[in-house]
């Protein structure tokens, strides 16, 4: 059973508060500071901070590089591990300006939570993620049944990431008043659209398959004229069920966005399933997209256009991100070069 120390929960919702009011971080990266505190306090049996010494956090950093995720029976990745340190490095830093705090620790104490070197080459390495062809996205869609309005809704859910390439915490809090139809786009307004780091921005259509287009633009008029969604209604909305005949079924339609994105996110991995391909996630559509532009806006002002249109500030986020240059194709293009 976990311990409780009054005095160390106290100080700990002061700094929770400390991020998500002053320093403006959002709920899920103070949850992270949260859990990797707690992992902290844990390893000291739940003493009181006043009693921090630098031994406690060099003995804690042996203890993470051994232990073992509860999830994956693996040990703790690189990453991992990363972020519970940076979360008590900021920690100890805060409560060396604290009053009861700051006549025991400094701020330099913080320092002996920094990961070695190595290991933070490790933890910040890019690695190559699994992506859908355009193919394989095309034949995942047809394998996609449309014979219920959920199955519907799904289908043109599919078609939507393929036309806009759009995050899905963002799609599953979009209305029906963020399409426009007539120019083709989605206006992702973050005072209500979760967008990443709220930033506003409008998307138009890709156009990377007429069928895409045809199926998404069936199931907003759908939404409009048969369902009579107004302009607040969720864009893509779950499932109203109801218990009938002693047992829960689909009725309809909420008219509520979804609270996450899981539910979306398995409707993808499912459409991939259901067609024999892996289980590829919404995200992993981005990649494929940014493949697709590299070769149809060959000139650096289309591409821009493009990298803006997935909500990208700047093309290099695109490139690095998205499209990086394997080893295999490094070696090609540098042995590629004709000698004199």
């Amino acid at each position: 059973m976990r311990k409780n120390n009054e005095e160390n929960e106290r100080i700990k919702r002061r700094y929770l508060q400390y991020l998500k009011a002053a320093k403006r971080k959002d709920a899920s990266t103070v949850l992270k500071a949260a859990e990797g505190i707690l992992r902290f306090e844990a390893s000291v049996g739940y003493t009181s901070f006043k009693r921090f010494r630098i031994e406690q956090a060099i003995k804690f950093q042996d203890r993470l590089s051994v232990e073992v995720s509860k999830t994956t029976g693996k040990p703790l990745s690189k990453s991992t591990i990363r972020s519970i340190l940076a979360a008590n490095k900021g920690f100890i830093f805060w409560l060396a300006d604290q009053s009861g705090y700051k006549s025991r620790i400094r701020h330099s104490d913080a320092d002996y939570f920094n990961m070695d070197a190595k290991g933070a080459r490790v933890a910040s390495a890019t690695r190559e993620t699994p992506y859908p062809s355009m193919e394989m996205a095309r034949h995942a869609f047809s394998y996609m049944p449309e014979a219920t309005e959920i199955e519907r809704r799904n289908k043109a859910l599919f078609a939507f990431f393929m036309l806009t390439g759009a995050r899905d915490g963002a799609v599953a809090s979009l209305k029906l008043k963020h399409i426009n139809m007539i120019d083709g786009c989605v206006y992702q307004d973050a005072r209500e659209v979760k967008t990443k780091n709220s930033k506003t921005f409008t998307s138009y259509f890709l156009p990377v398959d007429p069928e895409y287009l045809a199926c998404f633009a069936g199931w907003v008029t759908h939404l409009r004229t048969t369902a009579l969604f107004g302009p607040d209604d969720p864009l893509f909305s779950p499932a109203k069920i109801k218990p009938i005949d002693g047992s829960f079924q689909v009725v309809g339609l909420n008219r509520e966005v979804y609270k996450n994105a899981n539910s979306i996110r398995s409707v993808i991995k499912e459409a991939f399933l259901r067609a024999d391909l892996p289980p590829f996630t919404p995200h992993a559509f981005r990649k494929t997209l940014v493949k697709w532009a590299d070769t149809t806006y060959p000139s650096r002002e289309a591409f821009k256009a493009f990298s803006q249109n997935i909500g990208h500030s700047s093309v290099i986020t695109s490139i690095s991100a998205y499209c990086p240059v394997s080893i295999e194709r490094q070696a090609e293009l540098i042995k590629k070069r004709d000698w004199p």
